[in-house]
């Protein structure tokens, strides 16, 4: 399985190429419909949303010193309770808030595995050649891709669930080294996005596209998550730094 990853730097293909670049600024939108149409299709795909903070500049609108997260955090501490698919909340929100970003909470409808940019770009396509139905997929900041999967559901033992903070510090997941598995109790930040810097987050695949299982996506992840923790250019990344807190 791994040859197909060993390809020459020299010949990678335009896709991966493309997913490489730094993102540029979203186009704009004056009138802001682009931004609640894509909100409001992740709605109808059934994937819950609620209001998150922005960038001003390379800080963050919570106006936190030291904010961990800029812009990539909700707004309230209760976004588990206030997601909601509701077009009309979700337009009014929009509208009342136009620079804010949104999150999607993650384990009710849907998972998200979380993977290093690099990583994601060669699984997306062997994934793809392959015939493997992937679900939406989005590009976020520089350095992670986010590939929204259906949720394993809820189990019968609440003691079968694991939060997401179990999971987002790769040198504690032997098997699945580099991926975070957001679940319940835990969000990603939803296309469209603006982050600190010029970056953004935004759909390499879109929310039209059906949420697939994560298991049937789970080995080509990990395999490409193992080949960026163990290669040469990455061994200094401090997992602890990019892991996204619980709260804000």
């Amino acid at each position: 399985m791994g040859a197909d990853f060993s390809r020459a730097r020299g010949s990678e293909s335009r896709f991966s190429h493309w997913l490489r670049r730094r993102p540029k600024p979203q186009q704009d939108d004056a009138d802001g419909s682009v931004r609640v149409a894509l909100l409001l299709a992740v709605a109808e795909a059934g994937m819950p949303i609620a209001p998150a903070a922005h960038p001003v500049g390379y800080r963050c609108s919570c106006e936190r010193v030291g904010c961990p997260t800029p812009a990539r955090h909700p707004v309230s501490f209760a976004w588990q309770t206030q997601s909601t698919t509701d077009r009309a909340q979700i337009e009014r929100w929009a509208l009342s808030q136009p620079q804010a970003n949104f999150i999607t909470a993650t384990g009710m409808i849907h998972d998200v595995l979380d993977v290093p940019l690099s990583a994601g770009t060669q699984a997306l396509e062997r994934l793809l050649a392959a015939g493997i139905d992937v679900g939406p997929v989005a590009r976020s900041g520089d350095d992670r891709m986010l590939f929204f999967t259906a949720t394993r559901g809820t189990p019968e033992d609440e003691d079968e669930w694991w939060p997401c903070e179990l999971d987002c510090h790769p040198e504690t997941m032997d098997e699945h080294p580099g991926l975070r598995w957001h679940c319940r109790g835990s969000y990603v930040l939803l296309p469209p996005a603006m982050l600190p810097g010029e970056f953004d987050v935004r759909w390499v695949r879109g929310p039209e596209n059906p949420l697939p299982d994560p298991l049937t996506l789970l080995e080509t992840l990990t395999e490409a998550c193992a080949r960026f923790v163990g290669s040469a250019e990455q061994s200094d990344v401090d997992h602890e730094s990019v892991a996204w807190p619980m709260g804000r």
